[in-house]
């Protein structure tokens, strides 16, 4: 930091004492708690791995930013709230970003990481990908029972007139479609595609490649597909029965099923006239649209509320009872929430022009929540954060004043005294430390 004199800036007295403020604090960073998410990647070693991924075609003795550094500083600040390249420009003289780079010298500005970044291809999307996927699988001590892998889209509205833009009516507006795959909290795949196509466009061949990569590591492991009405498919429910992969997905309303579940919304509505409250009965029945080759257990829930009749429908391979069928399916909206956090982590700031570029940046957002999600996951759990969302754990934990201090031998972070999470962060800490 300059050592020159700093202009003095005067404001409101308070109780007849003066208010003054300089910026002569000495090496203060506001990222203290990205000694968290440091510990969080070295437990994975996310992006050691991720940096082995990347295309990266620059002259080796020409290189002065590594692969692994670059990659780390846009995770990280991804993590910390910093969305633009050009906030880099200001990041890279910060000492702490430096010691978490593990140097003392000036990091990369905003013009090297966008270099870095519009050199991305289909290759290193690809490898990501299949990282994430093994990431998932490292996390078990040993082979789960079941895994669920819930499967939704959203819209991700362009900036301008980027590769892939199309028009979406339904969204009306231009956008991207990307698509998704979680298991509970953990992110399994993050697709971008373009909006011009059907919402369940590559779900299935996604679902047949995971299903391949994690009965390589788990042959006895149960593995069901969920999703909303927007997959519904006849060709991946057909795949689904012949490679014993359980299905729960929902299925859009129509006149036939309306017509076959009739009986059970009427018995719901006169309970609702009768009580005043609103009633749920659930029902079951063999159905068989026209494209599908052979009949399907739907389940039926026949919701009548004060607004009215809310018949629901969902397709499914498994035989337990229905309401508990309904409900399991219900619990793909947790889903939802966690595509709300990538948006936190800004996974829909695709604004580069070119599309792998693109698909670069939902990539980095999807590596930035893997290690908030690691965080809360293995060090958040039985304290009042274990259900917080990535941006109210960036706020508690990651945004905290420090200051750095390089010695001869250890870099010194001193966090403010003052922070109102010190107990959780020193329980992250402990949990995070390798044993």
């Amino acid at each position: 930091m300059s050592e020159k004199k700093q202009k003095e800036l005067r404001f409101t007295s308070n109780n007849a004492r003066r208010v003054i403020a300089r910026f002569d604090a000495g090496d203060v960073s506001s990222d203290g708690g990205l000694l968290l998410v440091r510990e969080a990647d070295r437990r994975l070693g996310l992006t050691h791995a991720a940096a082995d991924c990347l295309s990266d075609k620059r002259q080796g003795g020409k290189v002065r930013h590594g692969a692994r550094k670059l990659l780390g500083q846009r995770v990280y600040g991804l993590v910390a709230g910093y969305e633009d390249l050009n906030d880099f420009d200001q990041l890279k003289d910060d000492p702490l970003w430096q010691a978490l780079a593990g140097e003392g010298e000036q990091l990369g500005g905003m013009s090297t990481l966008s270099r870095f970044e519009n050199a991305q291809e289909r290759s290193s999307a690809l490898a990501l990908n299949r990282l994430l996927v093994d990431q998932f699988l490292d996390s078990f001590d040993q082979a789960p029972e079941r895994i669920i892998l819930d499967f939704d889209a959203t819209d991700d509205r362009v900036h301008g007139k980027q590769e892939g833009r199309f028009f979406h009516a339904y969204y009306g507006d231009y956008c991207f479609l990307p698509l998704y795959v979680f298991c509970g909290s953990q992110l399994l795949v993050a697709y971008l595609r373009p909006s011009n196509i059907d919402a369940a466009k590559h779900a299935g061949a996604i679902l047949k490649l995971l299903t391949e990569h994690i009965r390589k590591r788990f042959p006895n492991t149960k593995i069901v597909f969920r999703a909303d009405s927007g997959f519904c498919r006849h060709r991946t429910l057909g795949w689904c029965e012949r490679h014993g992969v359980d299905y729960i997905v929902g299925i859009a309303r129509n006149p036939r099923l309306q017509r076959f579940g009739q009986s059970l919304q009427t018995r719901a509505a006169e309970a609702f006239e009768a009580q005043g409250c609103k009633q749920k009965l659930f029902g079951e029945l063999s159905y068989a649209a026209g494209s599908w080759k052979r009949k399907r257990r739907v389940i039926h829930k026949a919701e009548h509320t004060d607004k009215g009749a809310n018949p629901r429908f969902v397709v499914t391979s498994l035989s337990k009872e229905p309401e508990s069928v309904y409900q399991q399916y219900c619990k793909r909206g947790e889903m939802e929430n966690k595509i709300k956090e990538q948006m936190m982590l800004y996974s829909d700031r695709t604004s580069a022009h070119q599309w792998w570029a693109n698909q670069w940046r939902v990539l980095l957002s999807s590596l930035a929540y893997v290690l908030m999600d690691t965080i809360r996951r293995l060090a958040l759990k039985d304290t009042e954060l274990e259900k917080a969302t990535v941006q109210t754990i960036r706020l508690k934990l990651v945004k905290i004043g420090c200051l750095f201090q390089r010695k001869s031998a250890r870099d010194v972070i001193r966090l403010s005294a003052a922070c109102p999470f010190k107990e959780i962060f020193e329980h992250v800490a402990a949990r995070l430390r390798p044993t």
